[in-house]
């Protein structure tokens, strides 16, 4: 709605009717992050949430800052009690649901971010606390060790306060959070938000290959969003066609379900502009797929082109 896509077609009123719709049919949680816009799609939020706080559980993210040549992580103390003081200023609310560190300072050890979250939970600022995950796209081996880096990052914040939650890419073409990631998750109890679940609208099997992105879309330069890998992925789309068809459902619908199946304790969370969208993505949690279905998705040929 406010940061990363198609900037052209971001509109206020269209992105509010999209998320007074999700409340309406139950989609009760609203992700976003400091760092988008950045501040605006808090800002955005926060005129729903003065309406509709107890329809929602509002998670936001601090740890990211943006220049205007590059983002850095920041996980200094001081910043992270600003940055949640902001957070719900922005967000027209006295508490956040769920607070997350959107990336680990690599020049902050994480007992010493993760001890000033934990003091936003102890001030009621805060109910719960996550950590975001980065991931590899595309490239089993690199993924596997940024997962691994992750889980240690996760095992020393345990230390200092639980973590309720991991939010990582999670999809149909990205799976390589099932080898660990999501594991290390259910083995303690931990809650997995599933980050970016229609492959950043490829598996919705809407975008034409060749059709081109906007300069400021995050697909423009995204290896696995050339033309030629576009083309080169279709037989995932046309997998998941094949199995939406036997539903009278949508390839959107099918993808997130997929996502939803899983594991109980995981949660996509899929971006959507409009009303329409956030509908049928809404729709999908009603969808069951058969243990054919799953086969059938496990067999179609790996994704490629990489993240990197």
């Amino acid at each position: 709605m406010s940061w990363a896509y198609t900037t052209s077609r971001q509109d206020g009123e269209t992105s509010l009717r999209a998320v007074h719709t999700a409340l309406d049919l139950g989609s009760t949680l609203l992700d976003t992050a400091d760092m988008y816009g950045p501040f605006t799609n808090e800002l955005l939020l926060g005129r729903v949430l003065k309406e509709r706080r107890r329809d929602a559980f509002v998670s936001t993210k601090c740890g990211l800052l943006v220049g205007e040549q590059h983002i850095v992580a920041n996980g200094r103390p001081g910043y992270v009690r600003r940055a949640c003081d902001a957070s719900l200023r922005r967000l027209q609310t006295d508490v956040i649901d769920l607070y997350q560190l959107h990336r680990v300072d690599p020049e902050v050890p994480i007992e010493e971010t993760w001890g000033a979250m934990a003091e936003l939970v102890a001030a009621g600022k805060v109910r719960a606390l996550g950590l975001c995950a980065v991931g590899a796209r595309g490239n089993r081996r690199t993924g596997a060790r940024l997962h691994d880096e992750t889980i240690r990052h996760l095992t020393r914040a345990q230390q200092v306060f639980p973590v309720a939650c991991v939010e990582a890419e999670l999809s149909v073409w990205a799976a390589e959070a099932l080898e660990s990631l999501l594991p290390w998750c259910t083995a303690r109890g931990v809650g997995f938000l599933a980050a970016m679940p229609l492959g950043n609208g490829f598996l919705t099997g809407t975008l034409t290959p060749g059709e081109g992105f906007e300069p400021d879309d995050l697909r423009a330069r995204h290896p696995r969003f050339t033309a030629e890998m576009m083309a080169a992925n279709q037989p995932v789309v046309a997998g998941l066609r094949r199995v939406a068809a036997r539903h009278g459902a949508t390839c959107a619908q099918v993808a997130l379900a997929w996502t939803l199946a899983q594991a109980p304790h995981v949660v996509p969370v899929p971006g959507a502009k409009s009303a329409r969208w956030t509908a049928e993505n809404a729709a999908a949690a009603t969808l069951a797929l058969t243990s054919q279905d799953l086969t059938e998705i496990a067999e179609l040929p790996a994704a490629r082109g990489s993240w990197d």
